[in-house]
């Protein structure tokens, strides 16, 4: 057992049963016959019990993408070099990387949690409406075939950073967190983690990552393979799977969507990488679902097998595999659009039509 920062395992916040009554019965008034909208219906219900309002809004996006470099990239399980985390780190402040991009579009608050990488390098000042927050917790995971990713004290300090960028999203008024990630190798740990947390084979989930070829993904799966076997005994213990082959980033993500479903704030979960970490804040927060939306469909193989463990349907299925929260950011603007439909159409008494009853 690895020992458990006082929080983790602290109970999520109970939806707002009342205003997602009275949301479900305002859609049942509205212009339309019932159910026309499908699920964008019971997507404004949903937030309309998570905001305790029956008219539900979203205004106030809050994106934290968590940056982090992993140990296992040694063995060679990327197409592309650790110097690139650091140098990704750098776009996302200048405004160049997709979900910078995205973010603005948005009209979103966009923060960068730098958890640790292995060249430290000089950072640019962040664009208008970026933040940066440098925590980091060492030069990135321990090599987890040859060993453990992170100590119990590393683990306990990247779930806590979580914790703190979704402390920063309330103070700020957000209506909903998407959490994101970078860092060279980071589909490797997510694949172990996965494997570890759903007893699912490493041929099963590995994918390319950031562009393996064949022989690229089969070398990927020995890795994973090999430290499975490592280490099988932390499978039964969610925060011990973290510890032995997550990363610092995808542990953060974890303890951000614990922290936010015990302090009701909704989630839009990203992809691969974003959803292994849901499965394990899951493990450690039994009713973590109720505050979970899932923005889409990965590209990534190992992602339909996780999605299929939470028992989650993702949003959108556009072939994306970027990760940085890009495919939840994409998925946003469908749920505002449940708010939109759900709060300006009219009832059948305000636009004196026949409802058919």
């Amino acid at each position: 057992m690895t020992a458990s920062p006082s929080w983790i395992r602290d109970a999520a916040r109970t939806p707002d049963a009342r205003a997602a009554a009275e949301a479900a019965a305002r859609q049942d008034r509205l212009t339309k016959p019932p159910g026309a909208l499908g699920r964008l219906e019971t997507l404004a219900v949903r937030l309309a019990g998570m905001q305790g309002r029956a008219r539900p809004t979203l205004d106030r996006i809050a994106i934290t993408v968590f940056a982090a470099d992993h140990g296992v990239v040694a063995e060679g399980v990327s197409a592309f070099p650790q110097s690139v985390t650091g140098a990704m780190i750098a776009n996302f402040l200048r405004g160049g990387a997709a979900i910078s991009v995205a973010a603005r579009s948005l009209g979103a608050r966009l923060e960068v949690v730098d958890l640790g990488t292995a060249e430290v390098a000089a950072l640019p000042d962040p664009a208008p409406g970026v933040r940066l927050h440098r925590q980091p917790l060492g030069p990135g995971t321990a090599n987890f075939r040859r060993g453990e990713a992170m100590t119990a004290v590393q683990l306990g300090e990247a779930l806590h950073a979580g914790r703190e960028a979704v402390m920063r999203a309330l103070a700020d008024g957000a209506d909903l967190f998407v959490g994101g990630e970078m860092g060279i190798g980071n589909t490797t740990a997510a694949t172990a983690l996965a494997c570890l947390l759903t007893d699912a084979s490493a041929e099963a989930l590995c994918g390319p990552g950031t562009g393996l070829d064949d022989a690229g993904v089969q070398h990927k799966a020995s890795v994973v393979r090999d430290a499975l076997r490592r280490h099988a005994a932390a499978a039964d213990d969610a925060l011990a799977a973290l510890r032995c082959v997550g990363g610092f980033e995808i542990a953060a993500l974890c303890g951000a969507y614990v922290a936010a479903a015990q302090h009701g704030l909704p989630v839009l979960v990203d992809g691969f990488i974003a959803t292994t970490a849901a499965l394990a804040a899951r493990r450690l927060c039994a009713d973590l679902d109720a505050w979970c939306f899932f923005g889409h469909a990965s590209a990534e193989p190992g992602h339909a097998a996780v999605l299929r463990a939470l028992d989650a349907e993702p949003l959108l299925d556009l072939g994306m595999r970027l990760g940085e929260g890009s495919g939840a950011a994409v998925a946003v603007p469908l749920l505002r659009m449940a708010c939109t439909l759900h709060d300006g159409m009219a009832t059948f008494d305000e636009a004196r039509v026949a409802d058919g009853s």
